[in-house]
C-alpha cells in the first residue's frame, strides 16, 4: 500500500475516534464535569465535521491507489468528483458509498460552509442554532463514517 494512502487511512480512523469521543462527552454529564464544561455544552457540530473528514481522508486514500492526487483550491470538490468518477460511475464501488459521501458533504457544508458557492446545499441544520438539534445527525454521521471507512480501508489494504 502507498505510504500516503496509509497515512490518509490512519487520519480517517483518527477522525472517527475524535467524533466518537466528542459525541460521548456531549452525552455524558460526568465527562462534562471531568472537563469542567457547562451541562448544556455539546460538540455535535464538531462530531459531524470529524465524521465528514474521516470520509474525505479515506476517499483520498483510495484515490491514491489509482495514482490520483487532489489539492487546493477546491480540494473537497475535486476529491468528491474524482471518487465518483473513478469508483462509482464505473461500478467498482456500490452507489451507497457515494450517497453517504454526498450526505456528509451536505452536512459539512451546512455546518462549516465548506462549499460556500454551492448555496443550494444550505438548509435544515444551518437554521438549527441550538447545538442539541444536531444530536441525531451527528450520531448518523458517525455510523456513516464507520461504514464508509470500513469499506474503503478493506479495498485499499488489499
Amino acid at each position: 500500500m502507498d505510504s500516503m494512502a496509509k497515512i490518509y487511512l490512519q487520519r480517517a480512523l483518527n477522525e472517527i475516534s475524535a467524533a466518537k469521543i466528542l459525541f460521548e462527552v456531549s452525552n455524558d454529564l460526568k465527562k462534562k464535569q471531568l472537563f469542567q464544561l457547562e451541562e448544556e455544552t455539546t460538540f455535535y457540530s464538531s462530531v459531524i465535521s470529524h465524521a465528514y473528514y474521516s470520509i474525505f481522508y479515506s476517499a483520498k486514500a483510495i484515490l491514491l491507489t489509482k495514482g490520483i492526487k487532489t489539492s487546493t483550491p477546491e480540494i473537497h470538490k475535486q476529491t468528491f468528483e474524482a471518487f465518483k468518477k473513478e469508483f462509482i460511475d464505473n461500478g467498482f464501488l456500490d452507489v451507497e458509498l457515494l450517497n453517504i459521501y454526498k450526505k456528509m458533504i451536505i452536512r459539512a457544508d451546512e455546518l462549516l460552509q465548506i462549499f460556500r458557492d454551492e448555496k443550494w446545499k444550505r438548509g435544515h441544520y444551518t437554521y438549527q442554532t441550538i447545538p442539541q438539534a444536531n444530536q441525531k445527525p451527528s450520531e448518523d454521521s458517525i455510523q456513516n463514517a464507520i461504514f464508509f471507512v470500513k469499506h474503503i480501508k478493506a479495498i485499499v489494504e488489499k
